[in-house]
């Protein structure tokens, strides 16, 4: 197999199984959460009351992604869209009690999952793996714009 067909290949197939592992495990210890929803319950708990617009550009969705993840996690009780008084049109988003209640035991489940799946590669190869990756996303963003 060609060396581009690969970097295709593997790197959907690790993004499909990331996915798949982290929402059995999430599951498994009943949370009834994506690894998407996650994502944003985790920045929320990290850097508090974000539009959705904030949240979409630090986990990198694009805003109607983000809408219906909020939209999910309102549903299942763990956040609350609030009009913004200087700017009816804008939502903050805030985590409820629930939220506040299941952060630290699903914090450490996805953390310890994680390390499972980083286990036995050495440091340097991963931060050598992040570069790589960030390298690509840079590629694709100065494609975008041609």
């Amino acid at each position: 197999m060609i060396l581009n067909k690969q970097v295709g290949v593997f790197l959907n197939l690790v993004h499909c199984k990331f996915k798949q592992y982290m929402n059995s495990i999430f599951q498994k210890h009943g949370f009834n959460l994506t690894p998407e929803q996650f994502l944003v319950m985790d920045t929320l708990w990290d850097e508090g009351v974000l539009s959705q617009q904030k949240i979409a550009d630090i986990i990198f969705k694009d805003k109607n992604s983000v809408t219906k993840l909020i939209d999910a996690l309102e549903k299942k009780g763990l956040v609350n869209r609030i009009s913004d008084k200087s700017d009816r049109r804008l939502n903050q988003i805030h985590i409820t009690e629930r939220a506040i209640i299941i952060k630290e035991e699903i914090t450490k489940i996805a953390l310890e999952s994680t390390d499972g799946i980083i286990r036995d590669i050495p440091k340097e190869e991963l931060l050598i793996f992040i570069n790589v990756l960030n390298k690509m996303a840079k590629n694709i963003d100065s494609l975008e714009k041609k």
